[in-house]
């Protein structure tokens, strides 16, 4: 008896009005947003952080700001610059996927440090404060390349492989899922409890940084490496080598960082902003 393998076949345009077409993935970055308004807000109350409502909301536009332009940026960099050298009208259709964590990190950190200079407040404290609800995200979008039928796996023969439309006729390791479950499930788990030990400010930046390049590294082993890339360095692909160095690095002041103790105040308040209010 022959095994039958699960054929993707999922539309990516979930609703489409005339010329109009709404897709999956464009809905699983909303979703990744507005449950990250809400875990910000379960965090603020964990460590009884001196925020606001409209704060939250300010911070978490900083973020989609940063999300969408560093992540659209660090693809355009990172993966595919000659193509969109040769269509640059091509940059603004996000909606066709091509969005990449390490730029959209950094776009996240810049967002977090305007954000924290404009309004007075401790910059690594607002990272922490970001950094817990970026799993989400993570494990949405995953799910969106899911169901674009992007970014599969290797060939493979176990009994999960699928077949997707782009990938042959051969089945795939379905790894937009392992990332899905591993980035989103996982590292959301492990952050909330670093959150939660109410480390130094900072701890638990380093520990997504750390735990998404260990991740990353792992899962990029059945990835299907880029075509127009291939692999970078022997059997390390182009993702490999960008999370590598966000291993080391997240690992190392991750340790740091609990080795030097918990907090001894709970504010996110920056020094001359308390001193301000007190005028």
């Amino acid at each position: 008896m022959l095994l039958q393998l699960p054929f993707h076949d999922i539309d990516p345009v979930f609703l489409e009005i005339g010329p109009v077409q709404l897709r999956w993935y464009g809905l699983m970055y909303m979703f990744g947003f507005i449950a990250a308004y809400f875990v910000m807000r379960r965090a603020i109350q964990i460590r009884r952080l001196n925020m606001s409502r409209d704060d939250v909301y300010d911070l978490l536009f900083y973020m989609i700001l940063g999300v969408m332009i560093g992540g659209r940026l660090g693809y355009i960099l990172f993966y595919d610059l000659s193509n969109y050298i040769e269509n640059p009208g091509a940059i603004v259709a996000i909606w066709r996927g091509g969005m990449s964590f390490h730029g959209g990190l950094g776009g996240t950190a810049v967002a977090a440090f305007l954000f924290s200079r404009r309004r007075r407040f401790s910059f690594l404290a607002i990272a922490d404060l970001a950094a817990v609800s970026v799993p989400v995200g993570l494990g949405l979008g995953r799910l969106g390349n899911f169901i674009n039928g992007e970014l599969f796996g290797r060939e493979t023969s176990l009994p999960w492989a699928m077949i997707f439309p782009s990938g042959g006729s051969l089945g795939r390791h379905p790894s937009q899922l392992y990332e899905a479950f591993l980035e989103g499930l996982c590292l959301f788990v492990f952050l909330g409890w670093l959150y939660r030990r109410k480390l130094r400010s900072g701890a638990v930046l380093w520990g997504l940084i750390g735990g998404y390049g260990l991740v990353r590294f792992m899962v990029e082993f059945v990835r299907e490496p880029d075509l127009h890339i291939g692999l970078d360095l022997g059997p390390l692909s182009r993702g490999q080598l960008l999370s590598l160095p966000m291993l080391l690095m997240g690992t190392y002041f991750l340790i740091r960082s609990v080795r030097t103790g918990n907090l001894s105040e709970t504010r996110t308040d920056h020094p001359e902003r308390r001193r301000s209010k007190g005028k």
